[in-house]
Parts: structure tokens; C-alpha cells; sequence
């Protein structure tokens, strides 16, 4: 749902779409929790957030290191969440440190240290919620919940907004997205939902709330696809990577999720 040109049958999209969606079912479905935390860790959290750095043009010198505390900072809000607030501390001085030292220059410091300090939280942080969701009652089936509930609500957003779309949605962020493709989003959102609760028999989720959720899901997914489309164009990219063939970036892919997955564990925590 990011911002892509109006264009046709895209095959690599299709192709890259067959490969890894059984793949990805099939990891989640069959292996128990801890290789899922390091799928979270290593190939979405550590490679998204260099997407990240690499959009934003911040040196390696400071890149590399950052990834790592990334990585880091995952490991510790999903082992030891009451130690997040020290952790980010100790992370954001590091390189803070490692910027005053290493680069003589004070010009352009905040250009490099910005886009570290909103990495650690937009990605690491906002990611984590994945994992809670995980480990709790009827977990797996909850995460299969949410990445329907937004692929769904992505593809819908995306198609219909391409056929169908006529009224701008906000075009100073994402010229391309309309209100018809925002619409598609929270139907998308609502299908992936009652998909999910019927056929994996979610307990204590009603038909009702599962509307509900997969509505305010695709509502989460518009928003973090427009959170990224603000960065994107502030960073004068069109996609965050070109790693996953017709797609762009894995950042491109997951945007959506990022802000899904919080909203999703709240309302399971609280509802």
C-alpha cells in the first residue's frame, strides 16, 4: 500500500507473493515460539531497521552500530520489558557518544542521530508487540489474525484504490492513496478477521468483534502505511529497499504491521 504507480499485472509481485507467503505460514504454523522471535529479530527487525538507516543516508559508522543496538533493544522489550526505558538510555548515549567521537564535524548531527532514535522505537519497540501476542493464550492464532487481517487490507486498499479511487486521500504525504483505497483498507481489515476467527476458532472472539478488530486493523495498516509514506518522502525515496522483487522493501511490506501489531495486542490484553 505504499506509493506506487497505477500499473498493471505485476508477475513479479505475484511470483515473490507465492514463495513467501506459504513459507512464512508454514514457519509460523509448525515451529514453536522461539525461532518465530528470531524471525521477528533478525530477518524483519535488523533488516528493516538498516532499510531504515539506508533511506535516511546515516553514515555506517553509526548505522551498523545502530542496527546492533536495535537488534538489542528488541531482545530486551520482549525478555525484560522493565528494563525497556534503561535500555533505550544506554542506546541512544551510545550513539550519541560514538557520533561525537568518530565524526569531527557537529554539522548534520541530528540528521544522523534522528533517524537512530526514531528506529530504535518505530521498529524495535513497535515490533515487540508481535511477540507478546505470540506468547499469550491462543497466541499463534492471534498472529495469523493480524498478518491476514493487514495483507488483506493492503491488497484491498491497493486494488481498489487503483480501479476505483477518484477522491485524494492526502496528497502531500502519498499522492496516490484515495478515500476509496482508505475504505478498501478497513474491508480488507474486516475480512482478514472473520476469515481468521472461523476458521481457527478463536475463543472469546464474537462475530461482532471480530468486525470490529479487523476494522480497526485496517484503519492501523492506512495509518502506518502513511507513516511511512511521510518518511519516504521526507527521505526523497519511492521505496524503502529494492530487496523483495515488485514489492520494494521489506519496510514497504510491513509498514502496516508495525502500527497493526500494537493496536491488536491492546485489544486482546484489554478487551
Amino acid at each position: 500500500m505504499g506509493d506506487k504507480k497505477k500499473e498493471g499485472f505485476n508477475i513479479k509481485r505475484i511470483i515473490a507473493a507465492v514463495i513467501i507467503v506459504p513459507l512464512l505460514i508454514s514457519y509460523i504454523y509448525y515451529l514453536p515460539p522461539q525461532p518465530f522471535f528470531l524471525f521477528l529479530l533478525i530477518i524483519v527487525g535488523m533488516i528493516t531497521m538498516h532499510e531504515f538507516y539506508t533511506m535516511y543516508n546515516v553514515p555506517a559508522l553509526l548505522a551498523v552500530p545502530g542496527v546492533l543496538i536495535g537488534g538489542a533493544l528488541f531482545y530486551f522489550f520482549c525478555s525484560y520489558p522493565q528494563y525497556s526505558l534503561d535500555g533505550i538510555f544506554v542506546g541512544l548515549l551510545f550513539v550519541m557518544v560514538l557520533r561525537l567521537l568518530m565524526i569531527s564535524t557537529p554539522s548534520g548531527s541530528m540528521a544522523d542521530l534522528g533517524p537512530l532514535g526514531v528506529g530504535f522505537i518505530y521498529i524495535s519497540g513497535f515490533l515487540s508487540f508481535q511477540w507478546f501476542i505470540r506468547i499469550a493464550d491462543s497466541g499463534m492464532k492471534y498472529i495469523f489474525l493480524l498478518y491476514v487481517s493487514v495483507w488483506l487490507a493492503d491488497s484491498m486498499a491497493y486494488y481498489i484504490g487503483k480501479y476505483l479511487g477518484r477522491n485524494k486521500l492526502y496528497p502531500s504525504v502519498s499522492p496516490n492513496k484515495t478515500i476509496e483505497g482508505a475504505l478498501g483498507s478497513v474491508i480488507g481489515g474486516i475480512v482478514g478477521a472473520l476469515l481468521i476467527r472461523n476458521m481457527l476458532d478463536i475463543p472469546d472472539m464474537t462475530t461482532t468483534g471480530a468486525v470490529m478488530t479487523g476494522a480497526v486493523l485496517g484503519i492501523a495498516t492506512l495509518i502506518g502505511d502513511l507513516i511511512e509514506s511521510m518518511f519516504k518522502r521526507d527521505a526523497g525515496v519511492k521505496d524503502s529497499s529494492s530487496l523483495i522483487p515488485g514489492h520494494g522493501g521489506l519496510l514497504d511490506k510491513l509498514d502496516g504491521m508495525l502500527v497493526a501489531g500494537p493496536i491488536l495486542y491492546f485489544i486482546v490484553r484489554y478487551s
